[in-house]
């Protein structure tokens, strides 16, 4: 089974865009094996159906709003990932519902699911990520990272 790392947001609008950030550091920083897949979901929506099913574990980075202080980084796993998607908590939710309600109706949906989320610190326009936030990557990565790992796969860090 293959891990799909998704990194979704709006590059457009300051931290909203740290999910395709984090995904495009994780892939410049870490040799991957073949099994894991990163995608760069941007703002896609029913586009990302082919890249997502038949996952065996996916990995959703995104901006998220969650009442926590503005830059914290957190994991959801097993039960707490379908609370993320009662409320809407990022702008690209909606979409990324849409699209595992329909792996779930076709029988392709991933076997688990984790989301690795960043409270935004601003969304305003900006193509830069909001200091307090790009200083959080590293930590997105270690958690992405952990994740692959936890699968069974090994990922090596580049120049190391």
């Amino acid at each position: 089974m293959k891990v799909v790392v998704l990194g979704i947001g709006n590059i457009l609008l300051s931290d909203e865009g740290i999910g395709v950030r984090a995904v495009d550091a994780l892939v410049e920083r870490w040799t991957l094996p073949p099994e894991v897949k990163v995608i760069d979901g941007g703002t896609m929506g029913m586009e990302l159906l082919d890249h997502i099913a038949g996952a065996g574990h996916l990995v959703v980075v995104d901006a998220v709003r969650a009442h926590r202080p503005p830059g914290t980084v957190f994991k959801l796993t097993g039960d707490e990932v379908p609370a993320f998607f009662k409320t809407k908590l990022s702008p690209h939710q909606i979409g990324l519902s849409d699209v595992l309600a329909t792996l779930i109706l076709t029988d392709e949906q991933p076997v688990s699911l984790a989301l690795v989320g960043v409270q935004p610190v601003t969304l305003g326009t900006n193509m830069a990520l909001s200091p307090e936030v790009e200083a959080k990557i590293d930590e997105v990565i270690a958690l992405i990272i952990e994740e692959i790992e936890g699968q069974g796969f090994t990922a090596t860090r580049k120049g190391a």
